[in-house]
């Protein structure tokens, strides 16, 4: 729960007072241009980047790196930073690679284990700062990622879980901490290999269910490819898309909330890994992972708004109209109709979970506002990701910046102690943030006391 302050001042005296303590951490600076890119060692709460496709250097401008994270124990009594005004602890350890996380409407946390096939429940009571009951909802699913409840609203009947080959539901009743009957079967056949999560969630008003499957490649295509992608969009009116192993991938799909009436929504996301519907908008957004290969700071990563039917330009283009030169004068046909994604972030974060802020516990200023969990980079000769970061919207509208809000993980060019992978809001308006590497998943909250 959120730790009472300045008992003498009326509440929202007390809240005006001390907004600006959690959010003086940069005092209003913006990196942009070159100094956007950096690495992780210009990283801090507050810090605010703003990345635009007038900053793209050209491909190749550096060589490709590889250079994986090793994960290493945590420093004894380490903690991840957050900003003047948070504090951050230990909310549940010693998880098997917990990954996406959901919250149930009776406050329960949906944790998907990926690698384990698995996924758990968490419980705290009211006050506690800790989960005091930690349970298995169920184990048969297959490298499950993307967790859901239907219908929308305070009252679910079934719990949803993206597998990576299908999408099946469960009985549910609120508390319920294991399934209380066997998986339906409700989308058989999603595409396997590749890019294996799979995020799903549903529209406000409950009639639409959207799934995300990212690529089988990088941007690999063949010719034989190539005309096969040209005629898919003839014959199924979708801008890019399909062809091949490509069929159905790299995108967002739709169906009814049974499993039917499958539909291309959106096309061109190389890796759309994380998928979050805007409470007050409507708006369906995605967190994405773009190409690799062509240098340190191409393709940034991207959080974004998704309309239906519009194109991001993988794999033939980027970022509006840069062509990726692996298929230079492939397809100027698409030219004019790549959509730019709303924020770009650091190329090779690694962008996975994304949620929206719907507490109230957090200062005015961030609720509605989104946060998404960087992974972290591998395909970059200087580390950047392995931590939250905050999406400031106007009105539902993003402004193009984004914001360093949990940082710290990072020991060395080499050495990280957490890979954060899900975010999101927990009953008494903490944020939780799970990560893989160790296995933990932290709580933010806000006190207003100066860190």
């Amino acid at each position: 729960m959120r730790r009472a302050c300045l008992p003498c001042l009326a509440p929202a005296l007390a809240l005006a007072l001390l907004v600006p303590l959690a959010l003086r951490a940069d005092d209003g600076k913006v990196l942009n241009g070159a100094a956007a890119f950096g690495d992780w060692r210009a990283d801090a709460p507050g810090v605010r980047r703003l990345i635009t496709v007038d900053d793209l250097p050209k491909p190749h401008e550096t060589r490709s790196s590889s250079s994986s994270a090793r994960v290493v124990r945590p420093p004894s009594g380490a903690l991840p930073k957050v900003p003047a005004g948070f504090e951050i602890s230990n909310f549940a350890t010693g998880l098997d690679g917990p990954r996406l996380m959901r919250t149930a409407p009776n406050g329960d946390v949906f944790v998907a284990e990926m690698q384990a096939g698995r996924i758990r429940v968490l419980r705290a009571a009211p006050a506690a700062t800790k989960a005091e009951t930690v349970a298995t909802f169920t184990s048969k699913v297959t490298f499950p990622f993307g967790i859901a409840f239907y219908p929308p609203g305070p009252d679910p009947q079934w719990v949803y879980v993206a597998n990576t080959n299908s999408v099946v539901r469960f009985p549910y009743r609120n508390g319920d901490l294991e399934a209380r009957g066997a998986a339906e079967m409700i989308v058989p056949s999603l595409p396997t290999g590749g890019h294996v999560t799979r995020d799903l969630v549903f529209s406000r008003d409950g009639a639409r269910m959207f799934v995300s499957v990212g690529s089988q490649s990088n941007n690999d295509m063949s010719a034989k490819s190539q005309a096969a992608a040209t005629d898919w969009d003839q014959t199924h009116g979708a801008t890019g898309a399909g062809w091949g192993d490509e069929a159905w991938r790299a995108a967002v799909l739709s169906f009814t909330p049974e499993g039917k009436d499958r539909k291309l929504f959106a096309t061109g996301l190389r890796n759309c890994v994380g998928l979050a519907v805007h409470p007050a908008t409507g708006d369906l957004w995605c967190s994405t992972n773009e190409r690799d290969g062509l240098g340190d700071n191409l393709v940034p990563d991207y959080v974004t708004r998704v309309p239906e039917h519009a194109f991001f330009g993988w794999p033939w283009l980027y970022l509006g109209d840069n062509e990726d030169p692996k298929h230079k004068g492939a397809r100027p046909d698409l030219k004019g109709r790549v959509r730019v994604p709303d924020v770009l972030l650091q190329a090779h974060s690694a962008s996975l979970q994304m949620t929206f802020y719907t507490g109230t516990a957090f200062p005015a200023e961030y609720r509605g506002d989104g946060f998404a969990a960087e992974h972290g980079s591998w395909n970059r000769a200087e580390r950047t990701g392995y931590k939250i970061v905050r999406i400031p919207l106007k009105n539902g509208v993003p402004t193009g910046e984004y914001e360093d809000f949990m940082t710290g993980l990072v020991l060395s060019d080499r050495d990280v102690w957490g890979r954060p992978v899900g975010v999101t809001t927990a009953a008494d308006g903490a944020l939780l943030v799970s990560e893989d590497g160790n296995g933990t998943i932290w709580r933010i909250a806000y006190t207003g006391k100066r860190n």
